[in-house]
C-alpha cells in the first residue's frame, strides 16, 4: 500500500513510529508491541533511522519483517547523514528489492561529537547531500528512470525548524521539499493544536496542497518528555507543564494525564480535518492503545 494513496481516502489514518532496538532485549520487547498494535488495525507504521546511518541495516531488515512476517504497511526512514550518491543508491535498491514501497526522506541530525554538548553542525558528506529536499529529489530521479517506486513523505515544523530562525524561511524549504517529490508530509511532535492549524494555513498560502499528518507523542514521563522537547523545540504549554511538573513523581498520574492530553489534542485534530494522527510511541504500545481505543469507540466527524 501506497501511503500517498492511503491518504486520499476520506477515513482517517492512523500510523504509528517506531525506532531500531540495540539490544535483542529490544528487539523482542518492539516484538511484543507490534503484535499488540497490530490488533487496532494501523495503516502504517515508520521505522527511524540512527544518526550517521548508524542503524541502516537495521532499518530496512525491521521495515521487512514489519511489512512481510508482522502483516502491517511498513514506512522506512532514510537521512542524508554519512551518505554519497552511491551510498544511497545501495540503501534504496536494498529497500526496492525487499519490497518497500513507502520512505520518509530526511536531512537527519549529525552524530553528536565526544565531549559536546547541544546540536552538532551539520556536515554532509563528500560529494552527499545537505538538505531532504536534495534527497527527495534524488529519490524522484531514480523512480523517473525506473530504479524504484517509493512513495515519498517528508517532515515538517509546525513551530518552525529549530535550525531556521525565520518560519518563513522553513515554510520555503517546505515547499521545496514538495516540488522536489514529496507527496506527503509528517510533522514534529507538538502539544498545541494552535500551531498545527497555523501552520496549516501558512502552507496552503504558499500553495503546499500535500496531506499533512500530525504528529503526537503521548506523555508517559516528565523527564522524557522535558528532553525531548529542549531537543525539537516543542512548546508545552504551561498549564500542562504545570500539571506534569505537579505529578513528575507518580508515573501512573503521568501517564493518565498524557493520554488524556493527547486524546483532547487528537479529537480535536480529526473534528477539524486532519487526515490522520501518526503516532511517536518510543516504542511502547499502553499509551497509543489506549488514545487510539479511545478514538474508534467515538465517533469523529470533520
Amino acid at each position: 500500500m501506497r501511503i500517498a494513496e492511503r491518504l486520499q481516502k476520506p477515513t482517517p489514518c492512523f500510523s504509528f513510529e517506531f525506532f531500531p532496538p540495540k539490544t535483542d532485549q529490544g528487539q523482542q520487547n518492539l516484538m511484543d508491541t507490534l503484535h499488540e498494535l497490530r490488533e487496532l488495525e494501523p495503516d502504517f507504521v515508520s521505522v527511524t533511522y540512527g544518526a550517521g546511518g548508524s542503524t541502516k541495516q537495521t532499518t530496512t531488515q525491521l521495515v521487512a519483517q514489519i511489512k512481510h512476517q508482522v502483516g502491517i504497511e511498513a514506512m522506512a526512514h532514510l537521512t542524508c547523514v554519512g551518505h554519497n550518491p552511491a551510498d544511497l543508491t545501495d540503501i534504496l535498491t536494498g529497500l526496492h528489492e525487499a519490497g518497500i514501497e513507502n520512505l520518509l526522506a530526511l536531512r537527519g541530525d549529525a552524530p553528536t561529537k565526544p565531549g559536546t554538548q547541544g546540536p552538532t553542525p551539520f556536515d554532509p558528506s563528500p560529494g552527499g547531500f545537505r538538505y531532504a529536499s536534495e534527497l527527495l529529489h534524488f529519490i524522484q530521479e531514480g523512480k523517473q528512470q525506473g530504479q524504484w517506486r517509493f512513495s515519498l513523505g517528508g517532515a515538517c515544523y509546525p513551530e518552525g525548524h529549530m535550525e531556521c530562525p525565520l518560519r518563513e524561511d522553513d515554510l520555503r524549504h517546505l515547499s521545496q521539499k514538495v516540488q522536489s517529490g514529496a507527496e506527503f508530509l509528517i510533522t514534529q511532535l507538538f502539544f498545541d493544536n494552535a500551531f498545527y492549524f497555523d501552520f496549516l494555513q501558512r502552507a496552503q498560502a504558499l500553495r503546499i496542497r500535500v496531506p499533512i499528518l500530525p504528529g503526537i507523542m503521548p506523555i508517559t514521563s516528565f523527564e522524557q518528555v522535558d528532553r525531548f522537547t529542549r531537543m525539537c523545540g516543542a512548546t508545552i504549554p504551561m498549564r500542562l507543564r504545570l500539571q506534569l511538573e505537579k505529578y513528575q513523581h507518580d508515573p501512573d498520574a503521568i501517564l493518565q494525564l498524557g493520554v488524556a492530553h493527547a486524546t483532547a489534542q487528537c479529537i480535536e485534530l480529526l473534528q477539524r480535518g486532519a487526515p490522520g494522527i501518526h503516532f511517536y510511541t518510543l516504542n511502547k504500545s499502553r499509551a497509543t492503545r489506549m488514545i487510539l481505543t479511545a478514538l474508534r469507540s467515538i465517533k469523529i466527524s470533520p
